[in-house]
């Protein structure tokens, strides 16, 4: 069975509807390719680096896990210049 070749401009419409919000099944009823081919093209098109904000689900949940770190760090670091803030306070005899 061969692969069918879609021209460039008719993948880069596609994924570009995909990218606005269309769901991959609406755009596989509407257009020819399956589910499978649309998913990949949108994949495809995020390229090294994910230059257009996409990022899969895993980089996802590592960024989120980074992001609570980071916050639990600036927090315990408020409390710490806060409490180092009271002890260098001079006091008044």
């Amino acid at each position: 069975m061969t692969r069918k070749r879609y021209p460039d401009e008719y993948r880069e419409r596609i994924v570009k509807l995909a990218k606005s919000g269309r769901s991959y099944s609406s755009l596989a009823r509407e257009f020819e390719p399956s589910i499978k081919t649309i998913r990949r093209w949108v994949e495809a098109s995020a390229g090294p680096g994910h230059s257009e904000g996409w990022v899969s689900p895993q980089e996802h949940r590592a960024l989120k896990r980074q992001l609570a770190r980071i916050k639990e760090e600036r927090d315990i670091l408020a409390k710490a210049s806060a409490w180092f803030a009271e002890e260098t306070k001079p006091t008044v005899n």
